[in-house]
């Protein structure tokens, strides 16, 4: 009797172990989200600024990454951006490409070759280091109208951020904005026309260089256009990529202005709080948080929780070769956790998408 009892047990254990494996679920859509220059001492400046409730903290799965380029202790966006979009290191300045400048197969266009939708949004110039790295390949990230070109080259569906004058102001005198259009894309330059905007193929260039900051008018562009990329995207059957960077945490690092720093990156957590609501409801979005590098070494030096007050001061203008923190949440999130290499999380992306 003892013996059959054993058996009974050993047989529900394997059923119900058996029965967890099933029902683990790989995610259908990926939103790789990048605070620039945005380490620990930042997400804390911002948990205190908003009287502890930040989205961040919803995620339980946590994990720290090494950010150190092919040439250098400390990388830069270019670099990073780089390592995270293809798995391999590369040179600080180089979009896309290795260090003898060798083009990369991105996450984005193997998204995209696999009809697996795709989009950027950024608080930049979506020619910018970051963006640039998904989408370009370049040896040189100054190089914006020649990145510009590259936008031509994938059919990614939907890209938000400044730029404009780089595809239509440009040195050789095309005009990529006629280009685009002839691509089917919709041509959209004003935030509400973003907002109302039916088409399924968008190129936002909202401004003509670079976005102000929160506090001087960009307001909540970052959720209205984060939103609207996943209002497009959603509507591939086969799941889809979107990168959102926030990109100027590190600017304020750069500035070594506190205040900058603090409002960009609760108003980064507002966004995540919005894509975290998104991947609630649905159910197959695996959503990671994470910096490309740590900006101004920045240190929080006073502050109270209660009235949402924070002092923080930096030890350079530049950026530091600090690890930097990575958050996920969704089907997959337990992916993401320990201390690995930025290179890692390309490869991460690839095997939890099957391609």
């Amino acid at each position: 009797m003892k013996i059959k009892l054993l058996l009974a047990i050993i047989s529900i254990s394997l059923l119900i172990t058996c029965s967890s494996k099933t029902e683990t679920k790989t995610p259908k859509n990926i939103i790789f989200l990048i605070g620039d220059g945005m380490g620990v001492s930042q997400v804390y400046a911002a948990l205190t600024a908003k009287k502890d409730n930040l989205n961040i903290a919803q995620c339980k799965h946590i994990g720290f990454i090494k950010t150190s380029a092919a040439d250098n202790y400390i990388t830069d966006s270019a670099a990073s951006g780089t390592a995270y979009a293809t798995g391999k290191k590369t040179k600080n300045g180089y979009v896309g490409v290795d260090s003898q400048g060798k083009k990369l197969p991105t996450i984005l266009e193997i998204a995209e070759k696999n009809n697996i939708a795709t989009g950027l949004v950024a608080t930049s110039a979506i020619t910018h280091a970051t963006p640039a790295s998904f989408i370009a390949h370049n040896p040189d990230r100054g190089k914006y109208e020649e990145i510009a070109m590259d936008f031509l080259k994938t059919d990614i569906d939907i890209f938000v951020g400044g730029g404009r004058k780089y595809f239509e102001e440009r040195e050789d005198s095309l005009n990529l904005i006629d280009s685009l259009r002839a691509r089917d894309y919709s041509i959209i330059s004003d935030l509400n026309e973003l907002k109302y905007s039916n088409s399924k193929k968008i190129a936002a260039l909202i401004y003509n260089e670079h976005p102000p900051k929160f506090s001087e008018g960009r307001a909540n562009m970052l959720e209205m256009a984060s939103k609207k990329a996943i209002e497009v995207l959603s509507q591939n059957e086969k799941g889809f990529f979107l990168m959102i960077e926030s990109s100027q945490i590190d600017w304020g690092g750069h500035d070594k202005d506190s205040k900058y720093v603090v409002e960009e990156t609760v108003d980064f957590d507002n966004v995540v709080g919005q894509i975290l609501d998104f991947a609630k409801k649905d159910g197959e979005t695996l959503v990671v948080i994470t910096a490309d590098h740590e900006c101004g070494g920045y240190a929080i030096t006073g502050g109270d929780i209660s009235t949402g007050k924070v002092e923080g001061k930096f030890c350079t203008d530049g950026h530091t070769a600090t690890m930097v923190p990575v958050f996920a949440y969704g089907p997959g999130a337990e992916n993401f956790m320990g201390i690995f290499d930025n290179t890692e999380i390309f490869h991460k992306f690839k095997k939890i998408f099957g391609i």
